[in-house]
């Protein structure tokens, strides 16, 4: 059974545990790195400074007791019907067993409840395991490119999905 528990800024290091295990396993799959978020980058401050971008929804699933998945949502700037799906990741040891469909569920109902009419992300386009959990929930590429890719060639794919049907 998944367990979904919304984080605030006190609960960093359960925050802070996901997220760089998420960069040690998928470099690929986000657009920072492990190295920016050890050393100097790994601070109590910034970790709480993460989870409290205004009007974040951010979300841990927990599996057995133990952490295993994370995602957020956040508004959209100047777009107030908008939101974005950031920061998803699942232990590969659950991967398969519904922890990103209870995520993904989960940053949607937050975004309707909001008041958003839209919910992107951006996903890498060489990760089609989750370009296709994302298809399986309604998200379509936009045909917007995305932000760069960190070798300079290519761009994140942006998908979105439509959240006035229910």
């Amino acid at each position: 059974m998944v367990e979904l528990r919304t984080v605030e800024s006190d609960d960093w290091p359960i925050w802070r545990e996901l997220r760089l295990a998420a960069l040690a396993e998928a470099p690929y799959a986000f657009g920072s790195t492990l190295a920016q978020w050890q050393g100097a980058g790994d601070s109590e401050d910034r970790w709480r400074a993460r989870l409290e971008i205004p009007g974040a929804h951010n979300v841990v699933a927990v599996v057995d007791g133990r952490p295993a998945g994370m995602a957020s949502g956040v508004p959209v700037e100047h777009a107030e019907d908008s939101a974005e799906l950031i920061s998803m990741w699942v232990s590969p040891a659950v991967r398969g067993g519904g922890v990103g469909d209870c995520l993904i569920r989960e940053v949607a109902r937050w975004a309707v409840e909001r008041g958003a009419t839209s919910l992107s992300l951006s996903v890498m386009p060489d990760n089609k395991r989750a370009a296709a959990l994302y298809e399986r929930h309604g998200f379509m590429d936009t045909g917007v490119p995305g932000d760069p890719l960190p070798d300079g060639m290519g761009n994140e794919q942006v998908m979105a999905k439509d959240l006035t049907n229910g």
